[in-house]
């Protein structure tokens, strides 16, 4: 009798069983998959986050920036018109301009007082205006209709502690509150809306026209001419979504592609008896590739009724961040669909590799448990080589930071995509020389997980592609962030920290971009410093320093906008004492002192003082610089201990320059430093006592600074990463679990099986570190090639370094205390 085992079957559409043998293994598969889903239960975690991210991501995307750029100022008009209260002849101005251009919208606006840095206004509005209805909209109550009446933002009522129906008393006169109203293009606008004709003295008014004037000519006096700025019309956010929606599906698809193999390895031996039944490798094959359609078509129903519940829980707080209106509806559903559909193309593809490669092998072999032979890392890594070439062109000519869409943004978009797909190509090989690299001289535990990625390179080639995906993300979203703040003249971030409070004096302008003025009187500045004082003891405050200006400002020359934005104080002793810089560390002929990293080696940088801020005004002088303006070549010395944020001291100007230039200077405010941040109730203490005495105060804002940003960035991109290690190294591990018995067997302690399981985690890490970054790098190095400093010079080093060194140690020490339990006694392969 003999006992050789036959071929499978021809797979023609006659011998493999027709549509009754696809049904039977159609449900074969189901019910492998209900008996098998926790097996599956990462990739269908995995596949379930991609949709839901997908769809939370379409939906923030498309309704982060407003849906015109210009109504948050120019509701639907082509221009406007701002016309100074101060004009005496308003009303008659107002109608000559409205006979002049026909159809307007005239919005009057009356400064009012309330002790805040940002500005409340008094605003008469016609609600059917016809430009202004953008600027305009009512969330509860109704409009005013009359004398008498108001409506108002919530953050005004919440300031004056009324609301709805209530009755509020502003400048000797009384209000009956009818609604609470908003500018939907612009939720960070305060204001109290009155009915047209309403504001007795408005201090500016704003007239909208649906045409663009020709000239300015026969306007007012002192009236200014705006128009509304072209809009940008570049790829649409849900395009870009849906780009990085299909890179998000080859990542995730190349994790689900080895959580496949494993499950078609342990299914090995069964599919070998189903084939010695009769099977066809098609049949053998669409066990696989249905058991992946199931797990897609789960996996994209739960995503996206995650996806949805999410929108529906974030939009209202996407509103308050983006200051303007959100309409939870407003998605893009063909894109939204398309990526719900690739999950489900993405679950299939990725069943049906390790599908193929299982049907291939011969059927003695499956009985057996013996996995296929891997196959050679250089047949990828060829193409991945040429793809990644491809993408590091198309980034090469996409323009830039000059790009202006179009064309440019399918330059990068196209590159990105072959960039990252060439990477996912190249992975194997990289594997492949870290084991040749590792030499006989390699400790035996890292010469056998070494070992184990090289043979079963299919997982440790899709996790170190996954794993690579997530550093590049996390490196180039820290370096597109680190040149918005690399403009040192133009600063930005963090305007204070949360436990910073800022109070400026009635001189200093209400904010915190000084004008000065006449100073307080002795008595003035004495009761002031006295309810500072109060108000610093009852926040249980370290310590109050008083801040002082002068007429003094830095530019740079040349054309643009290279004045320096924000305030310079004054190196008064009390200031250097407070943040411990001794008047030694201070070098000779230092004009000004500063903790913005860079201010101090740009070059071509003016001083200005004295005339230019008296009066004379006009663009910044250029050097030789006019006696009494403006002084050439100051000394600027960075001090890092000074503070850091846009609004706090964080450029002074000694007190030698000043004398030397015989600069007066003038009490500009205090800051207050708490030991916790403040409370909502102790902001509004200080509001009131701001109020009552006619200064203002600044706290924490919600803009976030470079840190911030690339921290968080660098933490997602290494808790991405250490999913996928872990998932990986316990798909590598669970495969090698009868090879780990032997090991035991043969006398191996839990401190091996921990090197081996380290080993692993740590090597992928790493390479998955330096090919993600290094990936990053090229790529950003290609697209702003022309602007190298500028891409480049900000970047914060230590979030590198995390990401380079962190990750590795991390993975291993993970993979060394997660590991080293003894396997339990040698056991029989269950036959499924």
């Amino acid at each position: 009798m003999s006992t050789a085992v036959r071929d499978r079957p021809a797979t023609d559409g006659i011998t493999d069983g027709g549509i009754p043998a696809r049904q039977a293994v159609i449900r074969w598969a189901l019910r492998l998959f209900r008996r098998e889903w926790r097996q599956q239960i990462l990739v269908l975690a995995m596949l379930t986050v991609a949709v839901a991210t997908m769809i939370l991501g379409a939906a923030v995307a498309t309704n982060t920036p407003p849906a015109s750029p210009n109504a948050a100022i120019f509701g639907t008009a082509k221009a406007l018109i701002s016309v100074p209260g101060t004009d005496p002849h308003l009303a008659a101005d107002i109608a000559a301009i409205r006979a002049r251009y026909g159809t307007v919208d005239v919005i009057e606006n009356q400064s009012l007082a309330t002790g805040l840095a940002a500005g409340v206004e008094l605003r008469a509005q016609d609600p059917s205006g016809p430009y202004g209805g953008p600027l305009l909209s009512l969330v509860s109550g109704h409009y005013p209709s009359g004398p008498g009446q108001v409506a108002m933002t919530s953050q005004v009522a919440s300031i004056y502690n009324v609301h709805t129906g209530g009755v509020w008393h502003e400048g000797g006169k009384t209000w009956r509150v009818t609604g609470i109203v908003q500018n939907p293009a612009n939720l960070l606008d305060q204001f109290a809306l009155v009915a047209p004709g309403q504001v007795s003295a408005p201090s500016q008014a704003t007239i909208l026209l649906g045409t663009r004037p020709a000239s300015s000519s026969g306007l007012p006096p002192g009236a200014v001419v705006s128009d509304a700025p072209a809009t940008f019309k570049g790829l649409s956010p849900a395009v870009i979504v849906l780009v990085v929606a299909v890179l998000g599906m080859v990542f995730i698809g190349l994790v689900a592609a080895a959580g496949f193999a494993v499950m078609a390895q342990r299914r090995l031996r069964a599919l070998g008896m189903l084939s010695a039944l009769g099977a066809t490798e098609r049949n053998v094959q669409l066990v696989m590739v249905a058991g992946g359609a199931i797990v897609g078509v789960v996996a994209t129903i739960a995503g996206a009724v995650i996806g949805f519940g999410a929108w529906m829980l974030y939009y209202p707080h996407l509103a308050t961040v983006t200051a303007h209106t959100v309409d939870p509806a407003n998605l893009p559903w063909l894109a939204i669909i398309i990526g719900m559909a690739l999950a489900v193309l993405t679950a299939i593809l990725a069943a049906r590799r390790p599908a193929a490669v299982v049907a291939r092998v011969p059927v003695v072999a499956a009985l057996s448990g013996r996995p296929p032979s891997p196959k050679g890392a250089h047949r990828a890594a060829r193409p991945g080589l040429i793809t990644m070439a491809a993408g590091l062109v198309l980034l090469a000519f996409s323009g830039g930071w000059a790009g202006n869409g179009g064309k440019d943004s399918l330059f990068l978009l196209g590159g990105l995509v072959a960039v990252v797909v060439g990477s996912f190509l190249v992975a194997p090989l990289c594997v492949a020389l870290l084991a040749a690299a590792a030499g006989p001289r390699a400790p035996v535990a890292a010469r056998i997980a070494l070992r184990d990625l090289v043979r079963y390179r299919a997982r440790s080639g899709a996790a170190l592609a996954a794993t690579s995906f997530a550093v590049f993300l996390a490196v180039l979203i820290t370096i597109i962030a680190s040149v918005r703040f690399s403009n040192v003249l133009d600063y930005t971030g963090a305007n204070l920290t949360p436990s910073q409070l800022m109070v400026y004096t009635p001189t200093s302008g209400g904010g915190p971009g000084l004008t000065l003025g006449q100073s307080l009187t002795p008595a003035q500045t004495s009761s002031l410093h006295a309810k500072v004082d109060s108000l610093a003891h009852s926040l249980h405050a370290q310590y109050v320093l008083a801040l002082y200006g002068s007429s003094v400002g830095l530019t740079q020359e040349g054309t643009g906008n290279n004045n320096f934005s924000g305030t310079i104080y004054v190196a008064t002793p009390a200031l250097l004492r407070t943040y411990g810089i001794k008047p030694s560390q201070i070098e000779p002929g230092a004009d000004f002192l500063t903790s913005r990293p860079g201010l101090a080696g740009l070059p071509r940088m003016l001083m200005l003082y004295g005339n230019f801020f008296g009066g004379k005004g006009g663009p910044p002088p250029s050097a030789p610089c006019p006696a009494g303006q403006c002084l050439a070549h100051p000394r600027i010395q960075e001090m890092p201990s000074l503070p850091t944020g846009v609004h706090a001291p964080n450029t002074v100007v000694t007190m030698a320059a000043l004398q030397r230039l015989h600069q007066p200077v003038t009490l500009a405010g205090w800051m207050i430093q708490t030991p916790r941040p403040l409370t909502q109730a102790q902001i509004s203490a200080a509001r009131q006592m701001a109020l009552t005495s006619g200064a203002t105060i600044e706290t924490k804002s919600a803009q976030l600074g470079l840190s911030q940003i690339s921290n968080g960035a660098t933490a997602i991109g290494i808790l991405i990463a250490l999913g996928v290690l872990a998932m990986t190294v316990g798909l590598i591990r669970s495969e090698t679990a009868g090879e780990l018995r032997t090991l035991t067997a043969t006398g191996a302690g839990g401190r091996t099986r921990r090197m081996i399981t380290a080993a692993t985690a740590g090597a992928l890490a790493l390479l998955g570190a330096l090919l993600g970054t290094v990936t990053a790098v090229a790529a950003a190095l290609a697209w702003a090639r022309s602007s190298l400093s500028t891409t480049f010079g900000n970047v914060p080093g230590l979030d590198m370094v995390i990401i380079l060194a962190g990750l590795p140690l991390i993975a291993a020490v993970g993979g060394w205390l997660l590991a080293g339990r003894q396997p339990p006694a040698i056991a029989r392969q269950p036959l499924e």
